[in-house]
């Protein structure tokens, strides 16, 4: 994230906070970052300079005017006008980052080597919860080469229960031994 990108993003999160809208341009902000990482065409279009200025606003507005919130509408066409809707992924993160401080939530994501049930998912949630005493967002992914186990990456921290994790660990320390 860019250092404009976070001035931005948290200067939007500050005039949601005034008017008591964090969460409906949270979901604003999620919702079109969706539609931006799905459609890369139509975010080159309303960055596209040889395209004049009114008609990239009139997009937006045409795109979005109705279904978000106005203040949300206004700060894409305020990215547009200045070019920097590429930076648009770190205006997001900035005010998630806010939001999630404000609302004391901690995003946490698991990796196992296979899916995990609703079930396992909600205890491992709710012991991150205990663990943390923040509410948890958790996401989870899918990589064979971690062959059993779980890995959590919570808050920058990384719990790694993993037997791909255990056999670097041991490796690792065999080397010590070793050398």
């Amino acid at each position: 994230m860019t250092e404009r990108a976070g001035v931005y993003g948290g200067s939007l999160y500050d005039l949601a906070a005034e008017e008591q809208l964090t969460e409906p341009i949270m979901k604003d902000l999620i919702e079109v970052r969706g539609i931006f990482r799905e459609n890369q065409d139509y975010l080159r279009l309303l960055a596209e300079p040889s395209i004049k200025r009114e008609e990239r606003i009139g997009l937006i507005e045409k795109a979005f005017g109705t279904a978000c919130e106005r203040y949300f509408v206004s700060f894409l066409k305020l990215l547009c006008d200045r070019g920097m809707l590429g930076e648009y992924e770190g205006c997001v993160e900035a005010y998630k980052k806010r939001y999630n401080a404000d609302h004391n939530i901690a995003e946490a994501v698991v990796t196992s080597a296979v899916a995990l049930s609703d079930g396992q998912l909600k205890a491992l949630s709710d012991k991150l919860a205990e663990m943390s005493g923040k509410t948890i967002a958790l996401s989870s992914r899918v990589d064979p080469k971690v062959l059993a186990g779980i890995k959590v990456e919570l808050e920058g921290k990384q719990l790694d229960g993993t037997v791909t994790g255990r056999l670097a660990g041991m490796s690792k320390k065999l080397e010590e031994i070793i050398i």
